[in-house]
């Protein structure tokens, strides 16, 4: 209760803090690109279904707990949504691990971490198997149908972090996060936050229906490779 408290209070702070009209998004764009969500991941998820419903049986086989790990998150304006994906940890790791969620940072810490590290201790068997194919991400499509998210923005953030936002790194609310994006292509959790932070500014100031096409492209071959997967 305490900690759903706290993200509403924090996601208030950005509406507060930041108007979101940064660039305004050009209508043809925001249909072309609403189109292609629906569409995409429509498809992806019925072309898929078959591997979900084996992942959902590999994970209630390898440890106890659901088989969707869903997570207050950061959207479009502050808005909060709920997370989507498949649990790649244990169920209790809050309750083992209390130390990974304090998400507390100096003056000079925030942004020179990373989000993910290959030996993370929550992670289980299948969970790790998961992180390295991204399949573990498939939910998110479910996200994207209800307008939460979008294929292509940056990513969804955690609450906690907001505290640690100055003005210029707000802009990232201004666009709906995605479930892939520059950061993705770029290398991922190999990227330190700042670096990651830097790739979606990058994104909401570039943004155009050809730049998400690129992406889209491009993100495959991430996914292939493994690159900053874990």
């Amino acid at each position: 209760m305490e900690s759903a408290v706290a993200a509403r209070r924090e996601s208030d702070l950005v509406g507060q803090a930041f108007d979101i009209a940064a660039a305004p998004t050009p209508r043809v764009y925001a249909l072309s690109k609403r189109t292609l969500d629906v569409v995409v991941s429509a498809s992806l998820l019925i072309l898929t279904f078959p591997v979900i419903v084996l992942i959902a049986v590999l994970i209630r086989l390898d440890s106890p707990g659901p088989v969707i790990f869903q997570q207050q998150r950061v959207a479009q304006g502050g808005r909060l949504f709920r997370f989507l994906k498949f649990r790649t940890m244990y169920a209790d790791a809050r309750q083992r691990f209390p130390d990974l969620y304090a998400y507390r940072y100096g003056p000079e810490g925030f942004g020179d971490f990373y989000f993910k590290t290959p030996d993370d201790p929550r992670l289980t068997r299948v969970g790790r198997r998961l992180r390295r194919t991204s399949l573990d991400e498939l939910p998110n499509l479910v996200n994207v149908l209800r307008g939460e998210m979008s294929l292509v923005g940056p990513r969804p953030e955690l609450p906690e972090h907001l505290r640690y936002y100055g003005q210029r790194e707000l802009v990232k609310f201004s666009v709906k996060p995605g479930v892939t994006g520059l950061w993705q292509i770029r290398g991922r959790a190999r990227l330190r936050y700042v670096e990651q932070l830097e790739s979606e500014i990058e994104y909401v100031r570039r943004r155009s229906l050809l730049l998400d096409l690129e992406i889209l492209a491009r993100t495959p071959r991430a996914v292939l490779t493994g690159d900053g997967a874990f």
